[in-house]
């Protein structure tokens, strides 16, 4: 039996994913308890109840309570197994809200607490830059819950609040080690406004979160993907003038912005096939686009 502690920092649907892939029919997993709280959640096809443990897990954007679009599993006898893992259906709000912030954490310099309600990369106290907390997703860094849009404005405020505090250049006269600090969370930082800002990558990032896998170089076998970007491609090449290369460009924006909605859409339902097969079209128009700007 494979038994397997559940740390604050760990996201519930990814467990439940390898769970219910597991190539082991005995495998299960034990959610550990320390400070008892006890949620119910309703499933349309059964109804169970557990209790849960840390004081950060939280179900639904607001600590504590209840997000109404649940709809999942709770763990009998607080062990998963593919049974009834079978029957979850992941949300992507279901997380341990803070990771390791709500461990009273301390600012290694002065020593003062983590706030509860920003991830701790910098202290308010002594405005010392933080080690890298891996288990904070990008996400989090921005004060974002894990929904597929994003108001690209709000999160470029954000990234530029977070670098008046952590870029490189403002830590220059302090020691070798928070000047390591500051350039691993600026450099991360960057990753994940690039990350987030981008539809595609942001997608991608997305379902990875959700602990299903993605294969960013997989080769085309859908026949009617294949013939299109084939047809796309050779407009391309045919493409007598700027304008003409423009027009192609305007269409593949359409297409993106249609299979980012059909995207956003499977992932609310988690039918996680189709959001697969919307991330390869925007892969490949989003290829044939970069095409044209080398053009224009």
């Amino acid at each position: 039996m494979l038994r397997k502690k559940l740390h604050n920092s760990t996201e519930i649907s990814a467990i439940i994913y390898r769970t219910i892939t597991s190539t082991d029919s005995s495998s299960s997993i034990s959610i550990s308890i320390s400070t008892p709280c006890n949620y119910s959640i309703f499933n349309s096809a059964s109804r169970f109840s557990s209790h849960f443990s840390s004081s950060s897990c939280a179900i639904g954007n607001v600590r504590g309570k209840p997000n109404p679009s649940f709809r999942g599993l709770i763990f009998p006898g607080g062990v998963l197994t593919r049974d009834n893992a079978s029957l979850f259906v992941k949300n992507d709000s279901f997380f341990c809200s803070l990771s390791k912030s709500t461990e009273n954490l301390r600012c290694w310099n002065c020593g003062n607490e983590a706030q509860s309600t920003t991830p701790f990369l910098y202290c308010q106290a002594c405005r010392s830059v933080q080690p890298v907390d891996n288990s904070i997703d990008y996400f989090q860094i921005f004060g974002l819950g894990r929904e597929y849009k994003v108001e690209v404005e709000e999160l470029e405020k954000k990234y530029k609040d977070w670098q008046k505090k952590l870029h490189p250049d403002l830590v220059h006269s302090k020691t070798p080690r928070e000047r390591e600090y500051a350039a691993e969370q600026s450099a991360r930082v960057i990753d994940a406004y690039r990350t987030l800002t981008d539809p595609l990558s942001r997608a991608i990032y997305l379902v990875k979160l959700e602990g299903v896998p993605v294969d960013e170089e997989e080769r085309i076998t859908d026949p009617e993907l294949l013939a299109e970007v084939m047809e796309l491609r050779e407009a391309v090449d045919e493409a007598e003038d700027t304008e003409a290369l423009k027009q192609i460009q305007a269409q593949l924006q359409d297409k993106l912005l249609f299979w980012a909605n059909s995207f956003e859409d499977a992932c609310l339902r988690k039918n996680f096939e189709h959001a697969l097969a919307s991330i390869r079209r925007m892969t490949y128009y989003k290829r044939t686009n970069e095409e044209i700007v080398k053009k224009l």
